[in-house]
């Protein structure tokens, strides 16, 4: 009964951040969405253990530090298997594509050959316009490593994305 008195808010703090996390998790792994379900799992999984300790002070920022290492981790696994659906995607017409949904591809796939340090920096610090301090926290590293990851990540998505113009549809 003391485990269900501690996981006061929980709920509801997982049931209203889940779509930020989710973003900020499919992000952190380059647009994979079941990997990044998976991660927000994991993560709120952790949180759950830690929530008495962590509630009244920084859930959010805790949370969010279990994210960035679990993507960290996963993105070093070599292989994912197979990843079997119960049917094949339709392929799109294509008049159905906005140019905002091609971004945002493009977007992801440039992310996803970050390597994750950067790819963690870049995303909590300019998607979740998160202050140096925390990105560093988050990272587990000094303010200057964090700013360092940023900067050489933002570089290098910029080389990406400028070798890659391409038009769309």
């Amino acid at each position: 009964m003391e485990q269900v008195r501690g996981a006061d808010g929980f709920d509801e703090f997982a049931a209203a951040r889940w779509s930020a996390l989710l973003h900020v998790a499919r992000l952190l792994t380059g647009g994979d969405r079941q990997r990044a379900e998976d991660l927000v799992q994991e993560a709120l999984v952790k949180l759950w253990f830690a929530w008495p300790k962590v509630a009244e002070q920084a859930p959010e920022a805790y949370v969010r530090t279990v994210l960035v290492r679990l993507a960290a981790r996963s993105a070093r696994r070599r292989w994912w298997g197979e990843r079997p659906v119960e049917q094949l995607p339709d392929r799109a017409d294509p008049g159905d594509m906005s140019s905002a949904v091609a971004e945002r591809s493009r977007l992801e796939a440039a992310l996803a050959l970050l390597s994750p340090k950067q790819r963690a920096a870049v995303v909590l610090r300019y998607c979740e316009d998160l202050p140096e301090a925390q990105v560093a926290q988050a990272l587990g590293c000094p303010v200057g490593t964090a700013r360092s990851h940023a900067s050489r990540g933002v570089a290098r998505l910029r080389r990406l994305l400028s070798d890659a113009v391409r038009p769309v549809g």
